[in-house]
C-alpha cells in the first residue's frame, strides 16, 4: 500500500474559506512508506543513539550536536518510481491536464532532490509519447502544453503551500514524498471545508485500502452526531477503483444534493446559515432519498 490518494474538491453548498473553492479540484499522490515516517529514529541519550552519533560526526565528517535525537530519511528509487508512476497513469486515464512533483529538492538534494529527479525519469522513459515536462514546453512548445499531453513539472513544497491558496486551478495532480504529502493533503483539505469530506485511499499493486483521512475521535463513540462524508467519499473511490462508475457518480450527486438542502450534521450546520443540524444516521437517510431522486427511482425506504 504505497500509495496513500486523497482527492480533494469542493462540494457546493460546503462552508469554506476560499473565495473560488470550485477551482480547486486536486488529487494527492502521497508516497506511503517512506521520508522519516519510515520511523528510523534513535532516542537522545541511548547507547544506539550514540553509536549512529559517533558514525556521522567521527566516520563521515558530519557535525551537529551530541544531545540530538536522531532521524533517518531514506526516499529510494523504487518507492519514487513507483509512485510517480501511478499519478502519471492516473493522469492519463482521467484525462487530468498535469502532474506536480513536490518537493524540498532545493535544501535536501539526495533525498527529496533525487525524488524529483527520479520522477521525471518515469516520466520521459515510461510515457515519452504521452507527457512533455515542462522544459520541454517552454524549450520546443512556444510555452503552450501539446493536446493529448500530460503536463509534468515541478514545485518546492512551501511554494506548492502558496500556490494552492492563489492558483489552485493550475494543479491537478500532485506527487510528494510522505511528510510532505501529510501536511498538504490536510492543507488542500481545509480549503474546500475541512476533513469531514475528504476522502482518502491506500493502493498498492493488487491491494487497496480505502478510509477516512481524519482518524478517529473516541470522545463521539455512539453519540450519532458527527460526519460521514470522509468515509462515504471514500467509499465512493472503492467503487471508482472498482470500476463502479455509475454507482460513485450516484452517491456524489446524492451527498452534494443533501448538503445543498441544508441537511447536514453539526461541523457543517454551525457554518451555514439556515441549516438543519442531523444525526450522522439522519445524514445518511437524507443521502439516500437523494439518491432515488438523483436515479429517477424510488429507494426502499420511500416506497
Amino acid at each position: 500500500l504505497y500509495a496513500c490518494v486523497r482527492p480533494v474538491r469542493w462540494f457546493s453548498g460546503v462552508p469554506c474559506p476560499v473565495k473560488q473553492p470550485e477551482k480547486f479540484n486536486i488529487v494527492i499522490f502521497r508516497e506511503n512508506t517512506e521520508d522519516v515516517y519510515a520511523g528510523i529514529e534513535f532516542e537522545q541519550g541511548t547507547p544506539e543513539q550514540k553509536k549512529v552519533y559517533d558514525f556521522l560526526t567521527k566516520e563521515m565528517g558530519k557535525k551537529f550536536r551530541a544531545d540530538s535525537g536522531i532521524g533517518i530519511k531514506p526516499i529510494s528509487i523504487t518507492g519514487t518510481k513507483r509512485l510517480v508512476r501511478m499519478a502519471i497513469q492516473y493522469a492519463i486515464d482521467r484525462k487530468k491536464p498535469s502532474v506536480t512533483l513536490v518537493h524540498k529538492g532545493n535544501i535536501q538534494k539526495f533525498t527529496e532532490g533525487a525524488f524529483r529527479d527520479w520522477g521525471y525519469e518515469v516520466a520521459v522513459s515510461e510515457f515519452r509519447d504521452r507527457v512533455v515536462t515542462e522544459t520541454e514546453v517552454y524549450d520546443r512548445h512556444q510555452g503552450k502544453t501539446p493536446a493529448g499531453r500530460v503536463l509534468v513539472k515541478d514545485r518546492i513544497a512551501d511554494q506548492t503551500f502558496q500556490q494552492m491558496l492563489l492558483r489552485p486551478d493550475e494543479y491537478s495532480v500532485l506527487a510528494t514524498p510522505n511528510l510532505n504529502g501529510d501536511y498538504l493533503s490536510d492543507a488542500a483539505a481545509a480549503q474546500v471545508g475541512g476533513l469531514g469530506i475528504a476522502p482518502g485511499a491506500n493502493i498498492g499493486d493488487g491491494v487497496a485500502v480505502f478510509e477516512a483521512t481524519h482518524g478517529t475521535a473516541p470522545k463521539y463513540t455512539g453519540k450519532d452526531m458527527v460526519n460521514p462524508g470522509s468515509l462515504i467519499l471514500s467509499g465512493v473511490m472503492m467503487l471508482e477503483h472498482l470500476g463502479w462508475q455509475e454507482a460513485a457518480d450516484l452517491t456524489v450527486r446524492a451527498l452534494e444534493r443533501t448538503i445543498q438542502d441544508k441537511t447536514v450534521t453539526y461541523d457543517l450546520e454551525r457554518q451555514m446559515a439556515g441549516a438543519k443540524k442531523l444525526k450522522t444516521s439522519e445524514f445518511a437517510k437524507a443521502i439516500v432519498e437523494n439518491m432515488s431522486v438523483s436515479s429517477g427511482r424510488k429507494t426502499p425506504a420511500a416506497v
